[in-house]
């Protein structure tokens, strides 16, 4: 049952995501569910399609670490599992307001053979059922009665020779794979590239991640597939008054906001057969894995209790405070970014420091008690941390330091209301009201992906595009005056990103240790420590630009993703080789500062000396490089490859101060990763990964 609470009790804090810590996705997140491959949810996105604003896309990502070359058996969906995608609209109902369940078939199309492809036919040839259910799961309808799924990519004699299926390609059989349901959907479930990309190696080394050990920063995800369920649903379908999105208030209309999560269920009991033939289930479904927020089982929940979360569902997360609620109160990874606790004995994580003083008067740190000392005093008065609006669950006691920001943003998302709004225009006061630019507030439920609709979505050949979702969008909130010089809602570019929802592209893993490092507090006016306001010039302080700026060394996804549903790349083939030592290493992230005039509320954040961004990236043919200087300079920017062997230079030029782009050609590339280096003076200022795709 959901359980209701007044109106916005919010946070998600607003901005950045998720809370506590980074670590890839659900992969193998829980004791019990690593031991059980085909019922391991991984990831869940949910995003407005690029190509047709008024569709929105899920995806629901399973059976983690595939490799491509896994014959004879290869990864399948599991038929004895209840696959669910599950979508909460409406605050005044309780659980699930539309559910869609998926159910797989097998069939050995050839059972005379080893191989899993021959003479057209398949070893496991597997179809599927979707039903949709909108009664909160009572009752289900059959929507998709037989649809297919692609064979695993086992190489180009298997798909595209005559003794195999005698495809064009592996693409093609994708795209006949692509359905639409009875209701209106658009459908694929199959094997696909893993979309997510994190250093594992780097990461559960201790939280080596930038890598500080002499080895390479590697994509753990490179050349793995991953099975994927995805849909393209109508905006309207999916909003609770089925309302087109032309009908929206605004672009943050709080009536377009839905809540995303995805399960798995086994029945309860399973007998092997004597015969070697399989089991036989029966039994009451019980759930065994659920995703919604990133890396919560895997890096917030600890061990003891990975299991037990992965039976609950989201609406029961809210009556489970007492025991759920110090793991986001105060989370372990916080301790390693707060040098009087463990920070000095993980070096990779120094530029995330969290507030221990921020204004002087507010600490953050695990052993303090955040803004809790400001517990029904007047000034919390008309903003949702009042007593009479949500200040019961935001601020419930002492030692819950990250309960204004880390906990509230996987339980019920963010308000648009101080004070989580941008710290443009609050003139130094953190409660103030300032500049709006995230409102998914959904209270029903606890851990669920939280998106709202009405954001137009950011054009992903856009130089403004950024894979730090609303951190960027933040940034340019307070630093662009295309956007600072106002508290009026804009249409900021990356409102669309995560943690409103989810795109292929962002880096989850990079966003929420930012907000575990305090990122959101600095965005609504909490600033980091070195920020003193009496003699400060401005709150772009080193502390503020280090987390900023921070890389965990591995950005972007190995493979660049399509432009059409379902966007998710091919599955690696099975003879594919994978450059397994190539540095995926990106010493800094796309992020834009620009100078900015303080004028109406803004903030006169001032931006490093050379930064530069390249967009498309991953890109296919051709891609721009946008870089800005603070002072004259030379200019040089190299393209090199992943051995460290330059292949042409792009510029060198003597340059004034000032903003410039340049256009530069990969079609003489093969695909894979190179590197672009910017160089002023003689002296290297960054150095950006690109993926050809």
């Amino acid at each position: 049952m959901k359980k209701k609470f007044s109106a916005a009790f919010l946070l998600m804090l607003m901005m950045v995501n998720i809370t506590a810590p980074l670590f890839a996705s659900s992969h193998r997140e829980a004791p019990l569910i690593a031991n059980d491959p085909l019922a391991d949810n991984t990831d869940v996105y949910a995003f407005r399609s690029p190509d047709d604003p008024n569709k929105i896309t899920i995806i629901a990502n399973y059976i983690p670490f595939q490799l491509p070359q896994g014959g004879p058996n290869y990864y399948q969906f599991g038929e004895n599992i209840r696959y669910e995608i599950h979508i909460d609209n409406n605050v005044a109902t309780p659980g699930d307001d539309i559910t869609y369940r998926f159910t797989f078939n097998k069939t050995n199309e050839d059972p005379s053979t080893f191989f899993n492809i021959r003479l057209g036919r398949q070893n496991l040839l597997t179809t599927y059922k979707m039903e949709k259910s909108t009664d909160g799961g009572k009752t289900f309808k059959t929507t998709v009665t037989k649809g297919v799924v692609p064979p695993p990519n086992i190489g180009p004699r298997s798909i595209s020779s005559p003794v195999g299926l005698n495809a064009p390609d592996y693409n093609s059989l994708m795209k006949k794979a692509i359905t639409k349901s009875n209701t209106g959907e658009t459908v694929f479930c199959g094997p696909v590239d893993d979309p997510f990309f994190v250093d594992l190696g780097g990461i559960f080394d201790l939280g080596d991640a930038p890598r500080t050990t002499g080895t390479k920063a590697t994509d753990g995800l490179k050349c793995l597939n991953v099975s994927t369920i995805a849909l393209q649903i109508d905006i309207a379908a999916l909003q609770k008054d089925k309302k087109a999105v032309c009908n929206a208030t605004s672009i943050l209309d709080p009536n377009y906001v839905i809540g995303v999560w995805a399960s798995a269920s086994r029945q309860k009991i399973s007998v092997l057969k004597e015969d070697g033939k399989g089991t036989e289930n029966s039994g009451p479904w019980i759930q065994v894995s659920r995703l919604g927020m990133p890396l919560t089982n895997e890096a917030v929940i600890p061990l003891k209790d990975k299991d037990y979360w992965n039976s609950l569902t989201p609406y029961e997360d809210l009556s489970k405070l007492d025991y759920f609620g110090k793991y986001f109160y105060r989370p372990e990874l916080s301790l390693y970014m707060d040098d009087t606790h463990f920070g000095t004995a993980v070096p990779a994580l120094k530029p995330l420091r969290i507030q221990r003083n921020s204004l002087g008067a507010f600490g953050f740190g695990n052993d303090q008690n955040g803004l809790f000392k400001l517990k029904g005093t007047a000034a919390l008065n008309n903003t949702a941390l009042a007593e009479a609006a949500f200040g019961g669950l935001l601020l419930p006691a002492k030692n819950s330091p990250r309960s204004v920001d880390l906990w509230p943003i996987f339980h019920t998302g963010v308000p648009n209301m101080a004070p989580y709004q941008l710290a443009t225009g609050k003139a130094g006061n953190p409660l103030a009201k300032g500049k709006p630019f995230i409102s998914n507030f959904l209270p029903n439920g606890g851990d669920m992906l939280r998106l709202n609709m009405a954001v137009p979505p950011t054009p992903r050949d856009s130089d403004k595009f950024s894979p730090l979702g609303l951190v960027q969008a933040a940034a340019l909130g307070l630093t662009d005056p295309a956007y600072n010089t106002t508290t009026a809602i804009q249409n900021i570019p990356n409102m669309d990103g995560f943690p409103n929802g989810r795109r292929l592209e962002d880096d989850v893993t990079r966003i929420e240790l930012q907000a575990v490092g305090g990122v959101v507090l600095a965005a609504i006016g909490l600033w980091y420590d070195d920020y003193i306001p009496a003699s400060s010039p401005s709150p772009v302080t080193p502390q503020l630009l280090n987390v900023l700026t921070y890389s965990t060394g591995v950005d972007a996804n190995d493979v660049a993703f399509t432009t059409a549903f379902p966007y998710l790349h091919e599955p690696f083939a099975g003879n594919y080789i994978c450059p397994c030592n190539t540095s995926d290493k990106m010493s800094t992230p796309k992020i834009s500062y620009r100078s900015a005039v303080s004028s109406g509320g803004g903030l006169a954040m001032t931006a490093p000396e050379v930064f530069a961004n390249v967009s498309p990236n991953p890109f296919v043919d051709n891609s721009l490089i946008k870089y800005h200087l603070d002072a004259p300079a030379t200019v040089s920017i190299s393209l090199f490859n992943a051995d460290g062997r330059q292949l042409k230079v792009l510029v060198n030029k003597n340059l004034k101060a000032g903003t410039y782009t340049e256009r530069w050609s990969g079609n003489d590339l093969n695909k894979g990763a190179y590197f672009i280096r910017i160089a002023k003076d003689g002296e290297v200022k960054q150095t950006i990964k690109v993926v050809k795709g």
